[in-house]
């Protein structure tokens, strides 16, 4: 129960410091992608700078609950990330984001939440007859 606590508390403030930042405003996102504004680009940067720093000092913090290996690259990851890009660029929102959004009262942001409920579940109603990879999860070792 602590942990799931742990993880709402989280979770709220990554979406409320998503909000304050501007990550939920399409015509902010737009204008990161075709650099109109760096403000959002280098927030963006930064926040990969930080994971950069942190990743391996929770890993050194937390070794019992943490392995981070390597793995090879999937091959489903270009293809993907060619997807979850278009749809970012599309909707103006990746999951997380859709979700805050919600959390403002941008209702629209509900098409964007079944646009990808229904790419996911269109890719498992394929995937078993036209892709032949694994498509189990990190956790499946």
């Amino acid at each position: 129960m602590k942990d799931a606590l742990l993880t709402l508390a989280l979770g709220l403030a990554m979406g409320v410091t998503l909000s304050r930042i501007g990550f939920s405003s399409w015509d902010e996102v737009h204008a990161m992608f075709t650099f109109a504004s760096l403000r959002m680009f280098l927030a963006f940067c930064g926040a990969v700078a930080v994971l950069a720093i942190a990743w391996p000092l929770i890993a050194r913090a937390f070794p019992t609950r943490t392995q981070f290996r390597r793995r090879p690259i999937h091959p489903g990851t270009l293809a993907g990330g060619v997807i979850f890009g278009a749809g970012w660029a599309l909707s103006g929102a990746c999951p997380s984001i859709a979700m805050v959004q919600l959390g403002e009262g941008q209702l629209a942001a509900g098409w964007t939440l079944l646009g990808i409920f229904a790419g996911n579940w269109l890719y498992s109603a394929v995937h078993v007859r036209f892709f032949k990879w694994d498509a189990g999860s990190c956790l499946d070792d």
